[in-house]
């Protein structure tokens, strides 16, 4: 069994490692925002969109990418010693997904297949049909016991939505309350969050549902889109509590304060780091046992559905390149999603570095669940720190043992 990191990795090499990962993580952002000008395959957003560590790790200042090639491999060379274990496989996958990142900055043409497997980290195919069908059988049986038993599974399930939708003048209100229950709830289980806290910012016209607008204190939701109260709690819970705002402060402090290594602070990297973050997001309501409504199971089974189905389409359309109208009827049949939200997706898929990075929710749900669901009650505070408190990959937060 391989110790936890607190009494095994944290050595004064793994901080160094850390410590040179990030500044090589780093030091591409800004060697690829330079040379991009914020016209490259990840626009203005860079390789780590938000990042609290410029006075723990600064950004060297790298004048090629034949420089970022030759520190990558010397830090490979570093890896080769490590014992086998979580702490080996997250540096190992990190390193291919930042080979890849610098491949296509660089202007290399990859495959979807190749994207997703060397950047992302997650296999290059659809969710199968039966996963598919028995989330559908999961949603049809919440739905029949909560009273929706007549139509089909999209009827109902579009009556069960209209029925709860939100008005927009009551989104504002609601959105305060749910967050001050999951801050509340963060804290007592998670992390205690100080006086941290996030205003709602109601945009439209933009390809996501919800953003954590971390630096200016703002959670942006789409409102082009309708909400139920258990879709809003659960966008609180991923991009605020316990979700990306709550990691944010979490790696921030134990970076700052040597209890984690300094890689701690890539947590909103686009590399394999993505799919955990985003686990931690859609498992949020989760991790603070907040499920506690009808509504809010039959909600969470639907995202399910409908992050599956996404994973789906977006490897159909870009993989199988399968035309646009083709991957909307799939999305439409199979999760009943609304049309702004398809199209949202169909244009997520499409980007060139961002799209293949609609899968990490689907497989970054799937590795934080499996995880959270086999651990004992014991095993909780030994995992909630290595979920926040290291980083993972897919891989590596498989091989968790507590």
């Amino acid at each position: 069994m391989e110790a936890p990191m607190q009494t095994q990795d944290h050595t004064a090499r793994d901080h160094q490692v850390g410590r040179r990962l990030t500044a090589l993580t780093i030091g591409m952002d800004h060697l690829e925002r330079r040379l991009s000008r914020g016209h490259g395959v990840l626009d203005s957003e860079g390789l780590v969109p938000i990042y609290l560590g410029e006075h723990v790790v600064p950004a060297p200042q790298f004048d090629d990418w034949d420089t970022v090639h030759t520190e990558l491999a010397d830090l490979e060379r570093e890896v080769l010693p490590y014992p086998n274990g979580a702490r080996r496989a997250f540096l190992e996958d990190m390193l291919r997904s930042l080979k890849t990142a610098a491949r296509l900055f660089e202007g290399e043409e990859l495959s979807f297949k190749e994207k997703l497997e060397q950047l992302v980290g997650v296999p290059a195919a659809p969710i199968s049909n039966d996963q598919l069908q028995a989330i559908q059988g999961d949603l049809d049986r919440l739905l029949t016991d909560a009273g929706y038993a007549h139509g089909t599974l999209a009827e109902r399930t579009a009556r069960w939505e209209a029925e709860r939708y939100l008005p927009q003048d009551q989104l504002e209100q609601t959105f305060t309350a749910l967050m001050a229950t999951a801050q509340q709830r963060t804290d007592t289980m998670i992390y205690p969050t100080g006086d941290y806290h996030m205003n709602l910012n109601m945009v439209r016209g933009v390809p996501f549902t919800a953003r954590c607008n971390f630096s200016v204190g703002q959670m942006d939701l789409n409102v082009d889109l309708n909400f139920t109260r258990s879709a809003l709690k659960h966008l609180v819970a991923h991009e605020v509590f316990p979700g990306h705002s709550t990691q944010l402060l979490y790696t921030r402090d134990y970076a700052e304060r040597g209890e984690s290594t300094p890689d701690v602070l890539l947590c909103t990297a686009n590399a394999v780091t993505g799919c955990i973050q985003e686990g931690i997001g859609d498992q949020g309501i989760h991790l603070i046992d907040w499920v506690d409504s009808t509504d809010d199971a039959i909600y969470m089974t639907l995202r399910r559905l409908r992050s599956s189905a996404a994973t789906s389409g977006a490897w159909y359309q870009m993989g199988e390149g399968w035309p646009e109208d083709r991957v909307y009827d799939f999305l439409e049949r199979t999760c009943f999603g609304q049309k702004v939200w398809i199209e949202g997706r169909i244009r997520f898929a499409s980007y060139s570095f961002r799209g293949p990075f609609i899968a990490s929710y689907w497989f970054g749900d799937e590795a934080v669940r499996t995880v959270r669901e086999r651990i004992t009650p014991e095993q909780r505070p030994a995992f909630i720190a290595s979920l926040y408190g290291e980083m993972h990959s897919p891989r590596s937060l498989q091989m968790f043992q507590g």
